[in-house]
């Protein structure tokens, strides 16, 4: 099969397009012929060497946590689930023709590959985040940084929860951001008294990683309220870091919930055929993107 893969650390050069041996599913796996592969932050940041601790590999490694497609083998003791089944889900090197997937749902009806797998991961890390936030139901979440899928996600979901949301992004995604139900604003000099214009803030989330996070301990008055997964900092200000710790099963379930209630809906803003995995690294570290980024097999 082709799969992308990269035998050093660096910049999105180092990734490369080759033939390896396909894997097979184990015990509690499944096999997908993947249609398409989710593009995560995470994944140019193992590329780098970044988070190696969340995610140790060795040389030569595979790229790629998300994918969504067709079930073609159904490892020992697995229920559910059949030869054939379209599925979304998390596993391992997905960026491929073919990968194993440890944690999956059947895919929502009415939903392409390419839509299914901008989902897994973004939404774990949503779910995840509001919950170590403590934001309840009444009380006010700011996002900043909102504009991209796990800010598309935070903001859906914790409307639903009956969060309010104030968002940040750039002035092209203002609109993007009041169709997902925020308050909306933009970064840039002047940001911190225009959200204080718009109202109290009892918790923030830091998606950017832009060095926001001393400013937003300030709107929320306690570090212990504010949570980022893009400033490795952000612990020498009392704010906690958050990697990848949370329930994949639990995320895909409140993901299948809300797209079956319409009340969750992350675009694609762009794809791209596996051959162009270094130009979607590029581009997703570059930022100022409007929902989610895939690779389509």
């Amino acid at each position: 099969m082709r799969k992308v893969s990269f035998a050093e650390f660096g910049g999105p050069e180092v990734l490369r397009l080759v033939d390896a041996e396909e894997p097979h599913a184990g015990p509690g796996r499944i096999r997908v012929a993947v249609g398409a592969a989710g593009v995560n932050p995470v994944d140019w940041r193992i590329r780098e060497g970044q988070v190696l601790q969340a995610h140790p590999i060795e040389l030569p490694a595979g790229v790629g946590l998300d994918a969504a497609g067709v079930v073609d083998e159904v490892g020992e003791g697995v229920e559910g689930v059949r030869v054939g089944d379209r599925v979304f889900g998390e596993g391992s090197s997905t960026y491929a023709e073919y990968a194993v997937l440890s944690a999956w749902a059947l895919m929502p009806e009415g939903l392409t590959f390419e839509e299914a797998a901008g989902y897994p991961s973004v939404v774990e890390t949503a779910v995840r985040i509001i919950r170590e936030a403590a934001v309840k139901p009444g009380q006010t979440l700011l996002v900043s940084g909102a504009s991209g899928g796990v800010g598309s996600a935070v903001l859906q979901i914790a409307r639903d929860r009956g969060i309010a949301v104030i968002g940040t992004a750039g002035a092209a995604n203002q609109d993007y951001l009041r169709s997902l139900g925020a308050l909306a604003t933009t970064y840039g000099e002047g940001w911190v008294e225009r959200v204080r214009r718009i109202g109290r803030v009892d918790a923030a989330l830091d998606l950017a990683g832009s060095g926001v996070v001393r400013e937003l301990v300030e709107l929320t008055g306690d570090p212990r309220r504010v949570v980022s997964i893009a400033d490795l900092d952000a612990p020498r200000h009392g704010v906690r870091f958050s990697g990848t710790a949370g329930s994949v099963p639990e995320a895909l379930a409140v993901a299948v919930d809300l797209i079956a209630r319409g009340r969750l809906r992350i675009p694609v803003e762009k794809s791209y055929p596996l051959a162009e995995a270094a130009a979607a690294h590029a581009d997703s570290k570059a930022g100022h993107t409007r929902g989610r980024r895939v690779l389509v097999v």
